[in-house]
């Protein structure tokens, strides 16, 4: 009797403290989502803000990379608009596959003008992978699209 009672106390014990790891690594998992999710979200917030206001700097960069001083101001407003989807948890999803869209638009640019590799033509990928992985840690439907199936 003595004995069963300390299997049952000890198995309540180990599932009261999967329980609790597990709380803290979703916890921490979801912390660490949006911290990389952040990052990506000011620089991107930053970079269409400055597309709108069209400082000089914003406008020689754009005819450096070989486009015309007017699509400055609709290339905001796409990136406005797909870091708003984005930001928003319900479309995060949507706004993560319209920003990589543009950042490989952004990727194309820069290899055709003959950017650096590192600091410029992979720039986009790096800005990516912060808004995939910090998506991935914080939104479980993307984290069960790559889920492994269970077998019963």
């Amino acid at each position: 009797m003595t004995t069963m009672l300390m299997d049952e106390t000890n198995h309540r014990f180990c599932a009261e403290t999967r329980t609790t790891t597990a709380a803290r690594a979703m916890k921490a998992r979801r912390w660490i989502g949006r911290v990389m999710t952040g990052l990506p979200l000011l620089f991107l917030t930053f970079d269409g803000i400055m597309k709108l206001a069209r400082p000089p700097v914003v406008v020689a960069g754009t005819v450096q990379l070989g486009y015309a001083p007017s699509v400055i101001i609709p290339l905001g407003i796409v990136l406005t608009i797909c870091v708003a989807l984005y930001a928003v948890p319900r479309t995060a999803i949507l706004g993560a596959v319209l920003l990589t869209g543009y950042l490989g638009g952004a990727i194309a640019s820069h290899v055709r003008v003959g950017d650096p590799l590192f600091s410029h033509v992979l720039f986009p990928i790096y800005v990516a992978v912060l808004l995939w992985g910090g998506l991935y840690l914080r939104d479980g439907r993307l984290r069960g699209v790559f889920a492994r199936p269970v077998c019963v």
